[in-house]
């Protein structure tokens, strides 16, 4: 028998007291609440417990508990779905949607649970499990959405020329025709992502739910699932896009983010966890995609979602840490270690453990990125003791902290401890990404050691880049330091190499006057070493406002990437990160002339942005899948382009 209207709505409530218990870090509690109940909405909870404990720490063992769970959600949800198709609506909507709805979001959960690897065989999973999902919101969003999105409310107001001009706020008032979306090309997804979903001509009334009523839930979860499904498929690496048939498929991340927008401004659980998903796609493309076409945008944005959470959570540790990464990515490094801080006190509630973990690792990076390499030091260590993803990475990171400071001593102990921390953690019996490039590493230090001295004994010494500060590189560590910090960091690696750079660079005159290494020695480093001193060199250059000596360092490092022999991802990263050159120093340029904004010279711009798309697919053609964290660059690349195509649509250049 189908559960009645009041036994629904009487089981949503009580089981949005159970989120209500996790947003706000009392995940004990939530779990005890979510237990309390047998319907599907309290095992979706206790699945979504455990996804974010596997999803925020990397516990391998909680994804295998979380699929579990889930499994049993969609169990359930579809057990009331085929019992409610024969039952009276009960909803503006047709009887069973909010069954539907629950089955697709443990779907898409289960979806995410495979990708949580970072491997290419997880990603296909999660690849399979979104085929599976796709049908189901698609149908979902036609039925909820037959007019489309445009007259929802969503967190924050959207300039004119905003990465997605159609979202505006409630109290933005605007009248403004919506625009029809173009239609995706001919493939296996076109019939959801493209005419059947374009936009009507004329405006249309939204539809009116009311707060916690079940009506909101369907509104809400829609939205959320139809934009969060998009927005993954839109963020896998283009070899996974590219396979099984999907050829076919044009994503559109616009209206992924507006859909995930329209979710974020109601008030169930789906819109937490839309604005979740929003703070962290800002979060990384602020981070991650190099250069934003309008960061102003992305900011307000991120801030008034966070503002929003924060106000109705203020205990969470997820909004603290979103809070945090707004202020390291306004260049306010000093205001987001406080945050950081300030919420890792005792007096917070801290039963959730993992939302803790990435404070304690927001907070790690951000110290590092200040160069207080002990303190950074200390907290990558603290990480190992709230989770169990990859410890050996956060001792090589540790470590290379050590190194900075000449601890050698120190450092040892740490990179001795590593194989045996990488035998014990494995996913699916392999080496996690980052690991198979920390253990080349530990053999290329080895072989430098011997070679020099002819025993690998303690072969710290023998590093002369700190391997934190190479591993900060795909990180993005050390584009959003201060001017300080990026000086500090030119003295360091202009004088740490044998030979010496010969690249003279203004930069370089005014602060390291002699570029001979600091410590004296006969032997020249090796090839590998000096292609990543060009690239450090010519990521700080940029940082600090020098592009000529930028583009020197950068154009150096693309010449060297033919002579190395561990560290071939230097070739795809420093294409990709010339590409971020040519689009920052032309932001600047244009800033600063008298053509501002859609004034600037299109032309230059339209020469720029091509430029920057052909050295991105220079990027992706040496990324290849032998190459050391690839997935991860190609991730940056499909982010940085998909910038570009936003520049030139707020110039009005043709895609």
């Amino acid at each position: 028998m189908a559960a009645s209207p009041q036994d629904t709505a009487a089981q949503l409530r009580a089981a949005t007291t159970g989120f209500d218990w996790l947003f706000a870090n009392e995940l004990e509690k939530a779990r005890e609440t979510f237990a309390n109940g047998v319907s599907p909405f309290h095992s979706l909870g206790l699945g979504v417990c455990a996804f974010l404990e596997a999803a925020l720490g990397m516990e391998t063992g909680l994804m295998t508990e979380a699929s579990r769970l889930l499994a049993l959600a969609e169990a359930g949800a579809k057990k009331q779905l085929k019992l409610a198709k024969s039952s009276d609506k009960t909803t503006q909507f047709p009887p069973g949607t909010e069954w539907e709805l629950l089955h697709s979001d443990a779907v898409i959960l289960l979806g995410l649970t495979h990708a949580l690897s970072e491997s290419y065989m997880g990603y296909l999973q999660c690849l399979y499990a979104m085929n599976s999902a796709h049908s189901k919101f698609s149908k979902l969003y036609k039925t909820v959405y037959p007019n489309g999105l445009q007259n929802y409310a969503t967190p924050a107001a959207s300039t004119a020329n905003s990465r997605a001009a159609s979202i505006r706020s409630e109290a933005s008032g605007s009248s403004s025709q919506p625009t029809a979306l173009k239609p995706a090309k001919s493939g296996f997804f076109s019939r959801f992502t493209g005419a059947a979903l374009s936009a009507p001509t004329t405006p249309q009334a939204p539809i009116v739910a009311e707060e916690g009523s079940i009506d909101e839930l369907i509104l809400s979860g829609t939205a959320f699932g139809y934009g969060l499904f998009n927005l993954v498929f839109s963020l896998l690496p283009a070899k996974i896009r590219g396979v099984v048939g999907f050829l076919g498929f044009n994503h559109d991340r616009k209206l992924a983010l507006q859909a995930l927008a329209v979710s974020a401004a109601k008030t169930d659980v789906h819109a937490v966890f839309a604005g979740l998903s929003l703070m962290t796609y800002y979060g990384v493309v602020l981070l991650l995609s190099g250069y934003q076409a309008n960061e102003a945008h992305i900011i307000k944005q991120y801030r008034a979602i966070v503002d929003k959470l924060e106000s109705r959570y203020p205990t969470g540790s997820l909004w603290i840490l979103n809070r945090a990464k707004i202020l390291r990515m306004s260049y306010d490094p000093d205001g987001a270690i406080n945050v950081l801080q300030e919420g890792l006190k005792p007096g917070r509630p801290h039963t959730f453990a993992q939302a803790d973990g990435l404070l304690i690792f927001e907070l790690a990076w951000t110290l590092l990125s200040q160069r207080r390499y002990q303190e950074a030091a200390d907290a990558f260590i603290r990480v190992t003791e709230i989770n169990s993803w990859s410890h050996a990475t956060y001792y090589f990171i540790a470590a290379g902290c050590h190194i900075s400071l000449k601890n050698y001593e120190k450092a040892q102990k740490l990179l001795d401890h590593i194989p045996e921390l990488i035998e014990k953690k494995k996913i699916g019996g392999k080496d996690l990404p980052t690991e198979v490039f920390i253990k080349k590493k530990l053999a290329f230090y080895k072989e430098k050691q011997a070679a020099l001295t002819g025993s690998e004994d303690n072969y710290a010494h023998a590093v002369k880049i700190s391997p934190a500060e190479e591993l900060g590189i795909f990180w993005n560590t050390h584009a959003r330091i201060t001017k300080e910090a990026a000086v500090a960091h030119l003295k360091d690696w202009a004088t740490c190499l044998n030979p010496p750079p010969t690249i003279k660079t203004a930069l370089l005159k005014e602060h390291v006057p002699s570029t001979e290494p600091a410590e004296a020695q006969n032997v020249a480093d090796t090839p590998d070493e000096l292609a990543i001193r060009s690239l450090l060199l010519g990521i700080v250059h940029r940082t600090a406002g020098d592009y000529a000596g930028s583009r020197a360092f950068l154009e150096d490092a693309e010449v060297r990437h033919s002579t190395v022999k561990v560290s071939t991802w230097v070739g795809g990263v420093t294409w990709f990160e010339h590409a971020v050159l040519d689009l920052k120093e032309m932001e600047a340029r244009s800033s600063s002339s008298t053509m501002v904004g859609l004034g600037a010279d299109t032309e230059e711009w339209a020469r720029v942005l091509k430029g920057a798309v052909d050295k991105l697919d220079k990027a992706l053609s040496l990324a290849t899948q032998q190459v050391d964290l690839s997935s991860r660059l190609d991730s940056r690349i499909a982010m940085l382009k998909d910038e570009i195509a936003s520049k030139k649509e707020m110039l009005g250049i043709a895609p």
